[in-house]
């Protein structure tokens, strides 16, 4: 049977330096995608062209916005690349400047070209839940988002303020530790 390998992290946004090519629509959900999970990420975008609506969410994020067709000089201080365009010869000439700089770097809708995909995310406060499938099944990975979005309750970020004081107190070991958060969360899950 086939399985994921993939392994899931979670990136400081806020330290990186992200590039994506394009300013059309699949540019424009990429976005959207990043500042919804990161709003406070470090994104330039280069484009020859930028739809309306990526301008828009650029001026509200702080987003550099080159008017410029890709040039490598772009990678330069970058930590991954976002590529989003419609010319498959940009997006491949992207991937092997990247690739060369030891840059991570999504190609959209390109699975071979692609060191990450960028999954559905369930976030609440603190909780944030990334739903992977493996690059086969867009569509299935919003459905999960969708029904975590509805069974998480809303106050679940208190729940884990809670938890982190009470973290803070507890005396004794690691595993005594461990044990005392695991006995008061026990009934989180009920079956």
């Amino acid at each position: 049977m086939e399985r994921n390998n993939l392994y899931p992290i979670f990136l400081k946004m806020h330290e990186l330096q992200v590039l994506i090519v394009g300013g059309g629509n699949v540019a424009l959900e990429k976005l959207t995608f990043l500042l919804k999970s990161s709003p406070t990420a470090n994104v330039t975008m280069i484009a020859p062209f930028f739809r309306a609506e990526v301008k828009a969410l650029a001026q509200a994020y702080d987003i550099k916005l080159y008017n410029l067709g890709y040039d490598e000089s772009f990678l330069c201080d970058k930590d991954l690349a976002i590529v989003a365009t419609d010319k498959l010869e940009v997006n491949h000439q992207v991937y092997q400047d990247a690739k060369r700089r030891n840059l991570l770097v999504n190609v959209a809708d390109t699975p071979e070209l692609c060191d990450f995909y960028l999954g559905g995310i369930v976030t609440k406060g603190n909780v944030k839940i990334a739903i992977s499938t493996n690059g086969k099944s867009p569509t299935t990975a919003k459905r999960l988002r969708q029904f975590f979005e509805s069974v998480i309750p809303d106050d679940i970020n208190e729940l884990v303020e809670n938890l982190n004081v009470y973290r803070k107190t507890i005396k004794g070991n690691f595993e005594d530790k461990v044990a005392a958060l695991n006995k008061i969360t026990e009934n989180l899950i009920q079956k």
